[in-house]
């Protein structure tokens, strides 16, 4: 009979964890503390390069844009309406692939940090921190996993999902920090913001519809 209510509280818990690692992160970002951590990993990161990798990473750094973000979520949202019928689910999906674009733009305008000025491969323009890749990806990949769980009956079949889903995060971030376009603490930075965002739609999403993912 607790199960519900500690799920929602794990939710919400979550997102009050991520939210206080997030402004923890922004304290350090805006003392220019974090720097030494920043030029350490770019420097491992951007000493991987070479013509494949660099293809490899452009790629991912494709996908993270909005027009096949987009395309990503269209083919979802079909499934979710036409296909399983689970319409309540395309709300959460909406909620989080749309609101974290939203956010990111709220909180770029807000701390106003500028691009590292350091070896890029491409151009971007705009406000560094937190990264928008990296907050529409983990908003939208999580979205997934935490939607396709429950449809996927076997462990390997989990197991599977939270991969794909992780390593899809995992590489759009990565490949903004290799294209030299965004500091390491950027991409750390947009995944606990939307970790946030993602833990509140979530813990309404359960409140409303009264049926946590089944374990």
């Amino acid at each position: 009979m607790m199960k519900f209510p500690f799920r929602l509280l794990s939710a919400y818990g979550f997102a009050l964890l991520a939210a206080a690692a997030f402004g923890w992160l922004a304290l350090q970002v805006g003392r220019g503390t974090i720097s030494a951590f920043d030029s350490r990993i770019i420097a491992i990161v951007q000493g991987w390069e070479n013509p494949g990798l660099t293809r490899i990473m452009m790629f991912f750094s494709w996908i993270g844009k909005t027009g096949p973000a987009t395309l990503v979520f269209v083919i979802l949202a079909f499934v979710l309406f036409f296909v399983l019928r689970h319409r309540k689910e395309l709300i959460l999906l909406t909620a989080a692939a749309g609101g974290a674009p939203l956010l990111n733009r709220v909180l770029k305008a807000a701390f106003q940090r500028e691009r590292p000025n350091i070896h890029r491969i491409v151009e971007e323009v705009g406000y560094s921190f937190p990264s928008g890749h990296a907050m529409a990806s983990f908003a939208m990949y999580g979205a997934i996993g935490y939607l396709l769980w429950r449809h996927v009956p076997s462990l390997a079949g989990r197991i599977l999902l939270i991969a794909v889903c992780s390593f899809m995060i995992i590489m759009i971030g990565l490949s903004r920090i290799y294209l030299g376009v965004h500091y390491p603490s950027d991409v750390l930075g947009g995944y606990l913001a939307s970790w946030v965002w993602l833990g509140l739609v979530i813990w309404l999403y359960e409140r409303w519809v009264g049926k946590p993912v089944k374990a």
